[in-house]
């Protein structure tokens, strides 16, 4: 079975927006992460979780591994386990994604950051 820590309505400020969890289940989280315009999130990775991104507010610049992806509502990126990933917001509006996160452990303690703008790499 796997552990998820989350719980829904968990939630957290961070200096780039803020993230809610939605729902969770045996090996699953949903999450809304809400992005400030001009942030950009840690450049991370997990080591026991995948993610699934959808757009559904605004526009996403998304770093996956070595490619850099343009996402707009409806569009949706897949991340695999251990791939380094970002969300920056470009615009000047809010972005909005629902992450759905699958794996063995979900929790905050998978994050591991290689840059971050904010100082908590």
């Amino acid at each position: 079975m796997a552990v998820v820590t989350y719980q829904r309505g968990d939630s957290d400020e961070r200096p780039w927006g803020r993230w809610e969890v939605l729902d969770t289940g045996d090996g699953f989280a949903v999450k809304r992460l809400t992005v400030k315009p001009g942030a950009i999130l840690s450049l991370q990775l997990h080591h026991h979780r995948e993610e699934h991104w959808v757009v559904v507010r605004g526009r996403a610049r998304i770093v996956r591994g070595a490619e850099t992806l343009e996402l707009v509502r409806n569009q949706a990126v897949f991340i695999p386990i251990e791939t380094a990933h970002r969300i920056e917001n470009p615009g000047e509006d809010t972005l909005e994604i629902v992450e759905i996160q699958v794996g063995d452990k979900l929790d905050e303690n998978d994050i591991v950051r290689l840059e971050d703008r904010y100082g908590r790499a």
